[in-house]
Formats: structure tokens, sequence, C-alpha cells
């Protein structure tokens, strides 16, 4: 009596492999996408942080905590209130001509650590009167893709 030979054959191991090959393909892209936008998240958080600021310096005519100077040579974020450092970058305050309002924060990617989508990126934010955070218009170097963003600033 013939006994039956278990197992798959080549072709239906092939077929496996074609299967999970496809799958593969279109999961791998949608999950960088998934990494880079929840990276750019961090930019609306930070920004957010940075607002609070903005709101208490516009009291005195300027969004910098310094009387209308921002603190850019300073390098440690604790001594620089116009400054939150991120795990993927780090926000900073600007302003529109002679820093006055209508101000900008300024968020800009590390150069490692973040999806390639992101890298080096930067992120222009208005801060309007009432504290509702836009992209700018105003062109940047190496602008992000909105489809990375949040939907509360595109």
């Amino acid at each position: 009596m013939n006994t039956a030979q278990k197992g798959f054959t080549l072709i239906e191991l092939m077929i496996v492999i074609a299967i999970i090959g496809i799958l593969a393909a279109i999961a791998i892209p949608a999950y960088q996408d998934y990494i880079a936008k929840s990276q750019a998240s961090e930019a609306l958080t930070l920004a957010g942080g940075l607002k609070t600021a903005i709101a208490t310096n516009r009291q005195s005519g300027t969004c910098f905590a310094d009387k209308g100077v921002a603190i850019s040579s300073e390098t440690d974020a604790a001594k620089n209130p116009d400054k939150i450092v991120g795990k993927y970058g780090t926000a900073v305050i600007g302003a529109g001509t002679k820093g006055v309002p209508p101000c900008t924060i300024t968020y800009t990617f590390n150069s490692t650590g973040v999806s390639d989508k992101l890298t080096s990126g930067i992120l222009a934010l208005d801060v309007s009167d009432n504290g509702v955070l836009k992209k700018s218009a105003t062109a940047t170097s190496k602008p992000i893709d909105n489809k990375y963003l949040p939907d509360a600033i595109k």
C-alpha cells in the first residue's frame, strides 16, 4: 500500500511567498508614512507650549520673552524661554516685522533620528491673535509635505 506524502509543493510555497511580498510592498510605505506623521505631531505639541509664552509676551507688545529680542545664541533650552527642544526637533519663536505680532513658531526637525521624509525639514507655523496655529504661507528652505502634518494646522 502506498503512503501519501504530506507537505507543500514548491508551487504552493512560491504562491505564499508572492502574497507576502505583495502585502509587504503595500504595508511598508504605509507604515513609513505613519511614523512620519507621528513624529511630525511633536511639532504641534511643542508649538502649543510656545503659544502660552507668546500669549504672555504679547502683553508687552512682542513675541519674545526678552522684550523684543530673540535669544537665538542660547543653546540651552532651559535658559531660552523662546525655544523648546523635543525628541525629533526644536521649536523656536520667530516674528514678523521688527519682532511684533504676528508671531511665528519655526520647528526644525533633527538631521538624524527622524523619518527620512522629515530629516532636516522646517515647519513654520503662524500664531493668530486668538492663539490658533496654522501652517505659514511663507516658504521655507525645506518644507514638510502636508500629508505628514496634523489636520489641525493644514
